[in-house]
């Protein structure tokens, strides 16, 4: 295998291509998060129903993921990824022209199908380009990529909002996102070590098997299922404490507050680094229990803990997403590498949209406290999930089967 040597200039390339190609993604997959309060006011929506700004494109991503798997072991992989990019970054545009709450959602559904394209594929090429034994710090820095998005995203749409209004900030973003994504398309590296592939119904098949029948990967789609629904049920709803009695946060100052979220880019490095090293059972384990205490931190009354409390959520789920969607390339049998993150990734937005919806019950009916309850329960399953991993699979490049 012809790989990408980490310090050289088509590492260099690779990496600021992969890491603009998850800023563009991310920025519009969460760009309405800041505003689901405001959607809340200003169309008279229930927290659920305002949050679907979220949900409906994390529903549709999810739907897509495995489509564009297919696809791109016949077409290949930076074809797809630039087309995933420049659509959404065009969806982005055109949302900017839309007044009414359900087209809104429509678009949105648009939205996610065309964002699938990414990272349906990213981990893919990034484990196919690089070394088994350098993949965890270059996931890593896509991870990483992912921090910065929603970063920017929030706080372009925050800070936007209060001088214009929602439409004019996702007319900015997306301007933004299409020039990102046009220098994702002209530099990224082209695949060294991609074939095309036809793939039949029947090996379509042998890999969904390959996949969930293995207790080892199932077990790290359920932690992404978890992680990711606790992660979003957090950011979703934090709004409304925060710009209601006592503390009043307005729009701009809202967005800023996901500056804390870039705490994330570090702690997906480092984690990522230290899978690499030593036992990602325990790696992970502690990202999951700093997650926790962030939900903790997030009860109390004074701003400045609550806003403490999410930056450590942050720290600590970019942490555990970097552990596990690495582990997912590593316990992976070789012909389906692809399908297996694409799996993991079906449950990572699946808990997006379920359990990130299902938190505006909790908040609706027990308040910040009861959510955040909740939050954690299901951040104790993770715990619990990701240890069952058998340790022989810790073992960098070894196979289910050879477990």
């Amino acid at each position: 295998m012809n790989y990408i040597e980490l310090g050289s200039r088509a590492h260099r390339k690779a990496s600021v291509s992969m890491l603009l190609g998850s800023i563009v993604t991310f920025a519009i997959l969460y760009s309405p998060q800041p505003l689901i309060s405001l959607f809340s006011q200003q169309y008279q929506l229930s927290p659920a129903t305002a949050s679907a700004s979220i949900s409906v494109t994390t529903i549709a991503l999810g739907m897509s993921l495995l489509f564009f798997t297919v696809v791109s072991n016949i077409w290949g992989r930076k074809g797809i990824m630039s087309l995933s990019l420049l659509l959404t970054s065009i969806f982005a545009i055109a949302s900017a022209f839309i007044h009414d709450f359900q087209a809104f959602l429509v678009l949105r559904f648009l939205e996610g199908i065309s964002i699938a394209g990414f990272p349906s594929i990213a981990m893919a090429y990034l484990n196919e380009e690089f070394s088994p034994r350098a993949i965890g710090r270059v996931v890593g820095v896509y991870v990483a990529g992912t921090a910065i998005g929603g970063f920017i995203g929030r706080i372009i749409i925050g800070g936007l909002t209060d001088l214009f209004n929602w439409q004019f900030a996702m007319l900015m973003m997306g301007i933004v996102s299409l020039l990102l994504s046009l220098w994702f398309w002209f530099y990224l590296p082209a695949s060294g070590n991609f074939t095309p592939s036809k793939t039949s119904v029947r090996q379509w098949l042998a890999g969904m098997r390959a996949s969930l029948g293995d207790k080892n990967l199932l077990s790290m789609f359920v932690t992404g299922f978890l992680l990711m629904g606790g992660y979003i049920t957090v950011l979703n709803y934090i709004g409304y404490p925060l710009t209601q009695a006592p503390y009043h946060v307005s729009q701009t100052i809202f967005g800023f507050l996901f500056v804390v979220n870039l705490v994330g880019t570090w702690s997906s490095i480092w984690f990522g680094k230290l899978a690499d090293r030593y036992s990602r059972r325990r790696v992970i384990g502690l990202a999951i229990a700093i997650f926790i205490l962030g939900a903790l931190m997030t009860l109390s009354s004074l701003l400045a803990v609550k806003v403490l409390g999410i930056a450590v959520v942050a720290f600590g789920f970019f942490a555990g997403h970097s552990v596990a969607s690495g582990w997912v390339g590593v316990l992976a049998v070789k012909d389906f590498k692809a399908q297996a993150s694409s799996f993991y990734l079906l449950f990572y937005y699946a808990g997006s949209s379920l359990v990130g919806w299902s938190g505006g019950f909790f908040l609706n009916r027990f308040g910040w406290n009861g959510l955040v309850y909740y939050t954690c329960a299901l951040l104790m399953v993770s715990m619990l999930v990701s240890s069952q991993v058998k340790p022989k699979a810790e073992k960098r490049g070894l196979s289910p089967s050879e477990c």
